[in-house]
C-alpha cells in the first residue's frame, strides 16, 4: 500500500469527511493520520471549522456578503464538475474558491 503524502491528504480531506473514500484510500488516510501530527491537526480543524460555519445564519451575514455567497453558490455547476460526483462539502470548497474570485 503506496503511504499518502501530506499534499494529498489535504486534496482528500473534504472526501473523506463525507465518507466518500474508498475502502484502500480510506485505509492510507488513517495510516497517514497515524504517524503525522501536522495533517491529524488539520483534519480537526477542517471539523471544527465545519462545525461552525454550521451554526451560521443568514441572518448572521450581511446583505452584501450574503449576495456573494449566494453567487458563489449558484456558480456550482459552472465550475465543469456534475454535482452528483461532487459531495457537499466539496462544492462548498468549491464554493469558497469562486468567492474568494469574486
Amino acid at each position: 500500500m503506496k503511504e499518502l503524502t501530506c499534499q494529498q491528504l489535504v486534496e482528500l480531506v473534504t472526501t473523506y469527511l463525507d465518507g466518500a473514500l474508498s475502502t484502500a484510500d480510506h485505509a492510507r488516510f488513517d495510516a497517514h493520520l497515524a504517524i503525522c501530527d501536522g495533517c491529524t491537526a488539520y483534519l480537526a480543524q477542517m471539523r471544527r471549522t465545519i462545525e461552525l460555519t454550521g451554526r451560521l445564519s443568514s441572518e448572521a451575514i450581511e446583505e452584501p456578503m450574503r449576495e456573494r455567497l449566494l453567487v458563489a453558490f449558484r456558480g456550482w455547476n459552472d465550475a465543469g464538475r456534475p454535482a452528483d460526483r461532487m459531495g457537499p462539502r466539496a462544492r462548498a470548497r468549491e464554493a469558497w474558491r469562486r468567492l474568494r474570485r469574486a
